[in-house]
């Protein structure tokens, strides 16, 4: 008897349908599975037979062929469980097959019958939802995650059983109210640090608020102790909240990178996402055998942090010169060709040498001239390149380091709040006057020629700076972009040239010397 169940397989950030097919003929008892299914597939065996058997159910004594088609599409993950057990009772005669139709399912299978989550479950509603399909069968833990596609009827299971009896017996709606059903994921991560802990840091201040509000990529360069990371963990509280697509978007990222947390529904605070200098390609940029997204994909919409930038291997930062640009990155292999979104704000912090003193005046710098030349060396020009706002940061002073002993000046006190609000007029500006409601660090030369309104000093200025520094045409483009960010913080209509003076004083590291 043959019987027929609808499942999903993951490629990429989308979900495409496979069909799972069970035939049951005469022979010796066992079960094969075809259709290019790794391992977690092909154990299912095993996990199918004794969650029918633990369920009250009777696996099928004879010879049982599972195909997952199409056949040519490399399915993989324990989420086939469940169509493949609907499918064999289907087959086997305990389960009506019409009750199956237009039915998608997914979900693992523990021994004792228990559906357990998988990931992807939000791509799975979606696939669903416009394949029209009926309704949707997964694990509980999964249930509030799919409810966020509207017109989806979704029923979440915690056994076969309960499956079996949805099946069954349909609910008129759903089944029963969905945890976090009302699309808010309350253990997202906390905005970050506030920015009145940093003390001191003017420049650094004013360059982490230029980079929140044009989408900036930021470099800090000091000696240890001087901030660069609690001004980096600030940014995240500088940004706007995320819009309801954004949300959605980043959801169904994060679910299908199996980080969503069980239970709850969209994402409502922007990634900080923090990767060690020690981490490989493939796990900073993506990519492995099943192509799965890197820390590069799943700070989208976010902030990456780079702290000790010159540590990382060369090849590794050379995977992020095209990411950052176009805001997308396509990992590519010989069967198959996925796009995984990366528009993020990239901050990166290092020392200026090995013994991360150089150009303190307290310190004496250890390093020779050559170990700051193979220390810089590191970092390709053409990452430096496309990285906007370039800081150099001092050792604050002592004086500085002194809260609750003293009064804090109110510009150095002000906290994110503040700040934030500033940003949020001038990304209003911004947002009303770029095409498509583009920031500023995403306009492309033609736009940025159109509506940036930079006016005949600042380009007197601008053409003197580019001569002198010999700055690549790319680098010119971004100085100019950085000045428009400036003048919508300061509530100007035109570029003049003290926002592009401004802007000049961020590309420390064109051609870096010895070092800063």
């Amino acid at each position: 008897m043959l019987a027929r169940c609808s499942g999903a397989a993951l490629v990429g950030l989308e979900a495409v349908e496979v069909a799972v097919e069970v035939d049951i003929a005469p022979g010796l008892p066992g079960l094969q599975i075809v259709g290019l299914a790794d391992a977690a597939v092909q154990e299912s065996r095993e996990r199918v037979r004794a969650a029918l058997r633990n369920s009250g159910l009777r696996p099928p004594l004879t010879r049982v062929v599972v195909s997952l088609a199409p056949a040519d599409l490399r399915k993989q993950g324990p989420a086939f469980d469940l169509p493949i057990a609907l499918a064999v009772l289907a087959a086997s005669g305990q389960l009506n097959p019409e009750l199956l139709k237009r039915i998608w399912c997914a979900g693992e299978l523990g021994l004792g019958g228990a559906l357990r989550p998988v990931r992807g479950a939000l791509s799975l509603a979606l696939a669903a939802h416009r394949h029209g399909a009926r309704a949707l069968l997964l694990p509980a833990a999964n249930g509030a995650e799919a409810a966020l596609v509207e017109g989806l009827r979704v029923w979440p299971a915690a056994t076969l059983g309960e499956a079996l009896a949805l099946l069954r017996q349909p609910p008129a709606g759903q089944p029963r109210p969905l945890a976090n059903s009302d699309g808010r994921c309350d253990t997202a991560a906390p905005r970050g640090r506030d920015l009145a802990e940093v003390q001191g840091q003017a420049h650094g201040r004013r360059a982490l608020e230029i980079a929140a509000t044009g989408q900036h990529h930021l470099l800090l360069v000091g000696p240890p102790g001087s901030g660069k990371t609690l001004l980096a963990r600030c940014l995240p509280g500088l940004l706007p909240p995320l819009l309801p697509a954004e949300q959605l978007e980043l959801t169904q990222l994060y679910s299908v990178a199996g980080l969503l947390p069980e239970g709850h529904g969209l994402m409502q605070q922007r990634p900080f996402r923090s990767p060690h200098h020690s981490c490989s390609a493939a796990a900073l940029a993506g990519g492995g055998s099943s192509l799965r997204a890197g820390e590069l994909s799943l700070a989208h919409r976010g902030v990456l942090f780079l702290d000790e930038l010159a540590e990382f291997r060369r090849d590794v930062l050379n995977q992020l010169r095209q990411p950052l640009e176009q805001g997308e990155l396509w990992l590519s292999r010989a069967r198959q060709r996925l796009r995984f979104p990366c528009a993020v704000t990239l901050v990166a912090a290092t020392n200026p040498c090995p013994c991360g003193w150089a150009g303190d005046p307290d310190h004496p710098c250890r390093c020779g001239t050559a170990q700051r030349l193979r220390y810089w060396g590191r970092l390709a020009g053409p990452l430096l390149d496309r990285i906007d706002l370039q800081v150099v940061m001092r050792r604050p002073a002592a004086q500085q380091l002194r809260p609750g002993l003293e009064p804090i000046p109110p510009s150095q006190g002000e906290g994110s709040a503040a700040a934030a609000d500033r940003i949020a007029m001038a990304r209003q500006r911004m947002l009303q006057r770029n095409p498509d409601g583009l920031a500023n660090g995403a306009l492309s030369s033609r736009q940025l020629g159109q509506c940036g309104r930079i006016s005949p000093g600042a380009l007197n200025l601008w053409q003197q700076a580019v001569e002198q520094r010999c700055l690549s045409a790319r680098a010119a483009e971004r100085l100019l972009r950085v000045a428009r960010t400036i003048a919508d913080l300061d509530g100007c209509e035109a570029v003049e040239a003290p926002a592009l003076a401004e802007a000049l004083s961020y590309r420390s590291f064109d051609q870096p010397p010895d070092g800063p």
